[in-house]
């Protein structure tokens, strides 16, 4: 057996490079010898069956390795320092590497031989995992002369492939064209943080781009591309180096309506927090727009879970309606309520003089009122009162969506922070546009976005009793005619609303939530708009419902 010092493929050794594969060993046994005051490496190797190989073809077999090791790494310019046209080779290699995007690269170089001229010319073989193609594979060959004691590769565009020539390139060419999300109206939906995006493979990124990637991009479980011989001036495609029937994606149809849409991406504009806004039409559940800031990521909208502090007051409110309240009764809004220990307040510790009514405390967000008919909800009349507007199942939209949870009362004080949507209590700004679109509609009709994706929908367990949902409509349009929701006041359309300013986290004072959520007595439109960690419902969240339907007019 050889020294194992012999069993060492020569290699060019530019600058210290190490750490890179070289490639497959080319079956052959190679000693390195400095020759003693010389600046240039001697070589003598053999093939496998004992035949002395020509050191020359060996080394320049080990350049081209180097070089094409540094393509395969994407290093175009390290590349092109081992031929005799650095800047060309750099300019196309990084064009082929740029425009294919491969994941994987394998370029190897196989036995090379000299001829008559001293060249010396090695085939090697190249492998690109491509997305949207697969492998792309194929053989070339390159010619190596040497120049200054070394040997460098003669570069040109057939070199690369060998059907390339001056001017051309390897290029992707998109066989089944990624179709379209679509908004009601079937134009291109114009909503960032609902569509998504694409990266730079052509996958989707985030949003509905993401979520119904597959059926956009087509395919059929074919390469959804081609590899292409290209004009490197016109980019365009004049010949295919592979094949693929693909069939073309098919769009996805959302309920988005343009108008509405464009009203709350305006609403949105200029905030500094983090924010969502939603609408619904009532009579069909259908989503009419979603805003969610910043893009990317969670879609606040739809799958945000935060306490709906105040707004939740509406689900309350059914209860206690249920249980035999009337907004007329006559009740107390002091400013402290007590529950085993534990203090609750309205916000700035306000209170409402003797002689106000059921409906005075809803309008003007009494929390202290709830608190104290807590036993108006208790038990599971709460949680009842929820599943009647959907909270509780699973609602198939068309997106990934929160739904809500009202956990059944564990103690006192559990009831008492629940019944100002405080404690376990958590809600999407979706759900809490749903309350607000089933008290207009007088029942749930569960959300929908991409109708073509909803398999079955959301019945809600438990239904309001007529007279339930006419009281919290008289109540909500309380609270924009006199109470906590005057930023709406005068607007057309008749809006009701209900306000909320959900405390959150362990810092004193509290940091909230602003919420607002309403619908349009003269229109079939519900909303939502929540401000995380953005202060207060009727002074931070009111004044962007206010110009959301402003905008719609």
């Amino acid at each position: 057996m050889s020294d194992p010092t012999l069993q060492q493929m020569a290699r060019h050794d530019r600058g210290g490079r190490r750490g890179r594969s070289r490639g497959p060993v080319l079956g052959v046994a190679v000693a390195v010898v400095l020759a003693a005051g010389a600046g240039w490496w001697g070589y003598r190797a053999w093939s496998e069956d004992g035949a002395e190989k020509d050191p020359e073809v060996v080394a320049a077999t080990a350049s081209l390795q180097a070089f094409l090791d540094a393509w395969a790494a994407g290093e175009a310019a390290e590349a092109g320092a081992l031929s005799d046209s650095p800047k060309t080779a750099e300019s196309l290699l990084s064009s082929v590497m740029t425009n294919l995007k491969p994941t994987a690269t394998k370029l190897s170089a196989g036995d090379g031989e000299k001829n008559d001229k001293g060249e010396v010319t090695v085939p090697y073989t190249a492998r690109f995992t491509v997305p949207a193609v697969g492998v792309f594979g194929y053989e070339s060959q390159a010619t190596l002369v040497r120049k200054a004691e070394q040997w460098i590769v003669e570069f040109s565009s057939p070199m690369v492939h060998p059907r390339l020539e001056h001017g051309k390139t390897l290029a992707l060419k998109a066989v089944a064209k990624r179709a379209p999300v679509l908004d009601a109206n079937g134009d291109d939906l114009q909503a960032a943080s609902l569509r998504g995006s694409v990266d730079e493979q052509g996958k989707g990124a985030f949003g509905l781009e993401a979520r119904y990637d597959k059926q956009l991009r087509g395919g059929g479980g074919t390469a959804t591309s081609e590899v292409v011989i290209a004009d490197r001036q016109s980019g365009e495609a004049e010949a295919s180096l592979t094949k693929s029937s693909a069939e073309p994606g098919k769009p996805v149809k959302t309920t988005i309506d343009p108008k509405v849409q464009g009203a709350a991406a305006a609403a949105m504009e200029g905030l500094k927090v983090n924010a969502a806004l939603i609408a619904l039409e009532p009579s069909t559940g259908n989503i009419l727009a979603v805003s969610s800031r910043p893009a990317g990521g969670l879609n606040r909208a739809l799958a945000g879970r935060y306490p709906p502090g105040s707004t939740f007051k509406v689900v309350t409110a059914a209860a206690m309606l249920k249980a035999g309240m009337k907004p007329s009764d006559v009740v107390k809004c002091p400013k402290f309520a007590h529950v085993d220990g534990q203090r609750f307040e309205n916000q700035n510790q306000f209170t409402l003089p003797a002689g106000s009514t059921f409906k005075d405390s809803f309008a003007k967000s009494c929390n202290t009122m709830f608190v104290e008919n807590r036993a108006k909800a208790g038990g599971s009349a709460l949680h009842d009162a929820a599943e009647a507007f959907g909270i509780g199942g699973v609602w198939d939209v068309g997106d990934t969506t929160y739904d809500g949870s009202v956990p059944v009362s564990t103690s006192d004080n559990d009831l008492a922070a629940s019944t100002i949507g405080q404690a376990r209590v958590q809600a999407s700004p979706l759900v809490m546009a749903s309350i607000a679109a089933t008290v207009k509609e007088g029942t749930f009709k569960q959300p929908v976005l991409v109708p073509d994706a909803v398999k079955k929908k959301h019945e809600a367990t438990a239904r309001l009793d007529p007279s339930v949902t006419g009281a919290l409509r008289d109540m909500m349009r309380a609270t924009v005619t006199y109470g906590a929701g005057s930023a709406l006041t005068g607007l057309p359309g008749e809006p009701h609303a209900k306000t909320g300013t959900a405390e959150f986290g362990q810092e004193k004072p509290p940091r909230t939530h602003a919420w607002m959520i309403g619908y349009q007595g003269a229109d079939d439109l519900a909303w939502c708009v929540m401000l995380e960690d953005g202060g207060s419902g009727g002074a931070d969240a009111g004044p962007v419902a206010a110009r959301f339907l402003k905008n719609l007019t």
